[in-house]
């Protein structure tokens, strides 16, 4: 699967597999993180899938 830089990245949540790729993290991480409540960025719920806020991975990245 090919992804977009992540400055190009417009918008407003990501996909687990998305936020894995920009993280160097494997997808099943995430999904712990998100289980444990214990990771760097919280997901929200939409209609029973993960999505994460593409603002939150740009404070942790350090990305404008």
């Amino acid at each position: 699967q090919q992804f977009q830089p992540l400055e190009q990245v417009t918008k407003p949540n990501l996909t687990t597999a998305e936020l894995a790729h920009y993280l160097n993290r494997r997808p099943q991480t995430l999904r712990q993180w998100a289980c444990l409540e214990n990771g760097p960025i919280r997901p929200v719920h939409i209609h029973g899938r993960l999505a994460w806020a593409g603002s939150e991975l740009r404070r942790v990245l350090g990305v404008a």
